[in-house]
């Protein structure tokens, strides 16, 4: 039995962000006092290439743990492939009003309704400049919510703009479901309009800095086969270099009657992975190889992990899976994927 397993069930009798926040802050305090040394490496996994980057293993952070960049030290130090932080928004903005976070426990799921919380591109740069990690980092930008959608693109290009520099991969957030009409910008038109002007900007960023930097578009798992095929052709129209499959999802079905199931927000964790998969494997059909997909939904064992790779995914991310099964969901995944 690891640690984790031992000190989740005292974890989970608390409210359920406070964990959150003192988890972040205990890793940093980890991370500084050079104790995330005596964490076990790892095995050495197969490095994988995806979107012209090596990456050490195929396991990523998903965006949303760490918003401000705020722990990229302590969470390289669990073993991860590579790091995605964000969202972030061009201005800081609090998010919707707590309580925003909850469990269900009973089904390994995670509700949350955050909207967004950050404290602006400005300050995740700092953070990204400060740390030691030297290794795949992904920056995921979105909009602030009282930007109104027609103006939403102002907000990705600020955002793309400032963090160009600093990021391995940058990826479009348009697939929350907390900030007010987003997931609006998935239809086709928009989406169209969207990925031209910011594929118009990323080559000239690549011009100015003398580097291209990878965007990915992550999409959610409540899209009808027409909608996940429309969005494929987009991504190869536009060349776009890679899409997350998924983000979190509305849908109650797999967790009727079960408590905290009927809080409004983003359900992820294990209710989440045969919708997810389910998007990874269409879009697989559609794209047939034009360019990778990084799946993320419901990994919470190196089996599903397997099973998301088998549907399409060249790379997976975690983060509800980390609550509930702890730092050695990195582990098992890595050495279950080889």
């Amino acid at each position: 039995m690891n640690i984790y397993s031992l000190a989740s069930p005292l974890l989970f009798q608390f409210d359920a962000e406070s964990v959150h926040d003192f988890t972040l802050k205990s890793l940093k305090t980890a991370e500084r006092l050079g104790a995330l040394k005596l964490y076990p490496v790892p095995p050495v996994c197969q490095p994988r290439q995806v979107m012209g980057i090596t990456f050490p293993n195929a396991v990523g952070l998903a965006a949303g743990l760490d918003k401000n960049a705020a722990v990229i030290d302590g969470m390289a130090a669990l073993g991860f492939g590579f790091i995605e932080v964000g969202t972030v928004t061009p201005r800081a903005q609090p998010g919707n009003p707590k309580p925003r976070l909850f469990r269900v426990q009973e089904a390994q799921g995670i509700v949350n309704r955050f909207g967004f919380n950050n404290l602006g591109v400005d300050n995740l740069i700092e953070n990204v400049k400060a740390a030691k990690y030297k290794g795949v980092l992904g920056i995921n930008i979105g909009k602030n919510f009282d930007t109104p959608n027609e103006h939403a693109v102002d907000d990705y290009l600020i955002c793309m703009r400032k963090v160009y520099a600093y990021a391995s991969y940058i990826t479009v957030n348009i697939s929350s479901p907390n900030t007010k009409n987003l997931r609006a910008l998935q239809e086709k038109e928009a989406l169209s309009n969207l990925l031209a002007t910011l594929k118009q900007e990323q080559l000239k960023l690549a011009d100015v800095h003398g580097r291209y930097v990878p965007v990915a578009l992550k999409i959610a798992p409540d899209l009808e086969l027409e909608q996940v095929n429309e969005i494929a052709d987009l991504l190869m129209a536009h060349k776009i270099d890679a899409v997350i499959a998924t983000n979190t999802t509305l849908s109650r079905e797999a967790v009727q009657g079960l408590k905290n199931a009927d809080e409004t927000g983003g359900l992820s964790g294990a209710p989440v992975r045969e919708k997810s998969t389910l998007v990874i494997q269409q879009l697989s059909k559609r794209l047939q190889g034009a360019l990778p997909i990084i799946g993320v939904g419901g990994i919470l064992s190196g089996a599903d992990a397997v099973e998301k790779v088998a549907a399409g995914a060249s790379l997976v991310q975690v983060y509800s899976g980390l609550i509930y099964e702890g730092p050695k969901l990195v582990h098992d995944i890595c050495k279950t994927l080889g």
